[in-house]
């Protein structure tokens, strides 16, 4: 049977067993089996009877069959694999110890009396979480807790709190350590600390779009934002700066006075001395840095006892303490990666241990959190495993029938500009998006896209800047994960609204929560066309 076909039964057949309910993962199983036998058995499908008498079926375990088998094993004993597990660990930890909640009292604190404040925070707060762990449907469910109900009841607009939390509460899929750029790198071959790398200044740019429209809409419309009435014995603006450069001198002390110990050690022990030629120095860890180090813990010193004195510095701490762990979280797993001491899998383990060791200090470990950890993590990762195998399986049968390089053929044969053959692709990815999981998208489509991709002319991708070569599957890679952003929010099944939905207040229906979404989906446009035209703030960091 010719590919042309196969790809037609493959879409209708997808879309048929998706709408009756199948489950992804077996939908893509069935279809992988039915690609195979039209490819490489049709007469199977016309005669039942003549089972074990063709190229399939009458040698099992060889040809196309063990090609496609090895596929499926070499990605599920992918090493980095382990690393989705242990993220989902670490923020099913975050979401039920007291560390979330600190963190959000302590930015309440900081911007209480900013307009809009409160979703300023939300969005601050999710970030952050994005950064620890880069789980979403946690990060939503725990900002639907905590800031939902605090937004209502200071009278905020329904619908801008509610797409404070959805939209924000996504920013998991692009600000690392995204579980979606672990799952691209694994399918697609590319580097995943690269993919990291590159997702940083798009991540954070999304999200400065998230926090700009608040002080835009806000400013504009102040009655979506009335600001708290002021409490007798709230510091001022001016104390409240104060307290907070107080509490960062707190910060510089402390940090240097770790890195001083640290690079004494590494000196006293002589693993910072004699690295050779082409050894990068260790970040912050080499003999001269120690005067410089010295002289910011001196500083932080002055500036708390001298300067801030101690009751300003000491209230300070008392305010602001509560982002001292996330950080530290966030150091432990970024700093682990980008200062070459672990890789991805080493470093959600460490942060995964961070954590607990945290919530141990503060009383909060116990069995029943760790057990109810645990039991999140294997529903998530089960979920995530079973659609892997599925789609990987279809993604397998369809290459092996030839279907990636049909579809490469048929649009790089047709002679669009290069800009609507992206532009075509962002449609489809948004349109399965809204009613397909990401898992399956980026095994079944990505590997169907990312080598049309990258026969185009590179100097036709964006209009501003320049890719090179090597980067066109980091930087697709990002603006796939911009497009799973959208996808979270889009209706008609937007993992977000459903996310929210079993934690708000029951007067707030689904049609609500898809209402307060369209300001934001068109935030998150804005930012996918960003990458669109500018595909170079990709490499920035490269």
């Amino acid at each position: 049977m010719d590919v042309g076909t196969i790809s037609l039964v493959l879409v209708f057949g997808l879309i048929i067993l998706l709408a009756i309910g199948m489950p992804l993962g077996f939908a893509s199983a069935v279809l992988a089996l039915a690609v195979m036998i039209m490819k490489f058995e049709p007469e199977l499908i016309f005669n039942p009877l003549s089972f074990g008498e063709g190229m399939l079926t009458g040698r099992p375990g060889t040809g196309a069959l063990y090609i496609l088998t090895q596929k499926i094993f070499d990605l599920l004993t992918e090493y980095v694999l382990i690393s989705v597990p242990l993220f989902i660990f670490m923020a099913a930890l975050l979401e039920r110890s007291g560390i979330a909640k600190e963190m959000y009292n302590a930015l309440d604190f900081w911007l209480s009396r900013v307009r809009g404040g409160i979703a300023i925070v939300t969005s601050l707060m999710a970030v952050i979480m994005a950064a620890m762990s880069g789980i979403i449907g946690g990060e939503v469910v725990l900002l639907g807790l905590i800031a939902l109900p605090q937004m209502l009841r200071l009278g905020y607009n329904q619908n801008l709190a509610i797409g404070t939390i959805c939209a924000s509460g996504s920013l998991g899929t692009m600000i690392p350590p995204s579980i979606v750029l672990i799952i691209y790198g694994l399918i697609t071959e590319t580097s995943i600390k690269a993919l990291f790398t590159g997702a940083f200044v798009p991540g954070f740019m999304l999200a400065s779009f998230i926090i700009l429209y608040i002080v835009i809409r806000t400013q504009l419309r102040p009655e979506d934002a009335p600001l708290p009435e002021p409490q007798p014995g709230d510091p001022t603006g001016v104390q409240k700066l104060g307290m907070f450069a107080a509490f960062l001198s707190i910060l510089l002390a402390g940090v240097s006075a770790l890195l001083l110990v640290r690079v004494g050690f590494l000196t006293l022990t002589g693993q910072n001395a004699a690295l050779g030629e082409n050894v990068d120095p260790i970040a912050l860890g080499m003999p001269h840095h120690i005067p410089w180090l010295a002289i910011c813990f001196v500083v932080g010193l002055a500036l708390i006892f001298v300067i801030f004195g101690r009751e300003r510095s000491k209230l300070g701490w008392a305010h602001g303490k509560g982002l001292v762990p996330p950080f530290t979280v966030i150091g432990v797993v970024l700093g682990s990666i980008y200062g070459g001491i672990t890789g991805i899998t080493e470093a959600a383990g460490m942060g995964a241990m961070a954590v607990f060791i945290i919530a141990l200090f503060r009383g909060e470990a116990s069995v029943a959190l760790v057990w109810d950890s645990l039991m999140r993590t294997l529903r998530s990762t089960g979920t995530i495993i079973w659609v892997t195998v599925g789609a990987a399986a279809l993604s397998g049968a369809y290459t092996l029938a030839g279907g990636p390089r049909y579809i490469a053929d048929l649009i790089v044969g047709a002679e669009m500009p290069t800009m609507l053959v992206l532009l075509t692709m962002m449609l489809i990815l948004l349109f399965m998006g809204a009613f397909m999981d990401w898992v399956g998208i980026v095994l079944l489509i990505i590997p169907v896209f990312l080598p049309i991709v990258q026969r185009l002319p590179i100097e036709e991708i964006g209009f501003i800047g320049q890719l090179s070569p090597q980067h066109v599957s980091i930087w697709f890679g990002v603006l796939f994960c911009m497009n799973m952003q959208v996808s979270f929010l889009s209706p008609p099944f937007g993992p977000a609204a459903f996310y929210l939905k079993s934690v708000a207040p029951p007067h707030i229906s689904l049609t609500d929560i898809f209402r307060g979404f369209l300001p934001f989906i068109g935030v998150q446009l804005v930012a996918l066309a960003v990458l669109l035209i500018w595909p170079s703030i990709v490499t920035v960091l490269l």
